[in-house]
């Protein structure tokens, strides 16, 4: 066995077999995967299994026994690669979800804190608003100086 002597980088592992595109072959499989999951491949799927077991009645065209082995072996395998493309596609679309759901949250915590934001903005005008006086303050005021000088009187005013 060779020793490495740079353990600075990681090894690298030479991998033997299929090279594929993983976002290809997702896509690929939630094609699949939705085809399979629509009114139009049950009836297609329906019409090929009646039609295989009429065909295999009839004495000089039957290529499949009465068990219908083949046509076992056939769904079979269609089940075989259908189950896994659907969890595959389903796996694709937690993934979607889950990144959606982040996106909301970051949106949900901004919109939060402009919120918090504005509501200490608009406490703060309240409070600048507070010390403003008002046109009823005002008048308050100017009816206490002229009842102070009516009490005065007129003779005491004039000294």
């Amino acid at each position: 066995m060779k020793r490495r002597n740079d353990l600075s980088t990681p090894r690298q592992r030479r991998r033997v077999g299929i090279h594929y595109d993983p976002d290809a072959f997702g896509q690929f499989s939630e094609t699949i995967a939705r085809f399979l999951g629509t009114g139009r491949y049950l009836v297609l799927q329906t019409i090929f299994v009646c039609a295989w077991v009429v065909v295999n009645f009839v004495q000089q065209l039957q290529f499949d026994g009465y068990p219908f082995i083949f046509l076992t072996l056939i769904l079979s395998l269609q089940a075989s690669y259908a189950a896994p493309l659907i969890l595959l596609a389903q796996n694709r679309q937690e993934d979607r979800d889950n990144e959606q759901l982040d996106r909301d949250r970051a949106l949900a915590a901004r919109t939060q804190a402009d919120t918090e934001y504005l509501a200490r903005e608009l406490a703060g005008v309240r409070l600048a608003l507070a010390d403003v006086v008002t046109m009823e303050d005002l008048r308050e005021q100017l009816d206490r100086i002229t009842d102070a000088i009516e009490k005065l009187g007129p003779s005491e005013s004039a000294e």
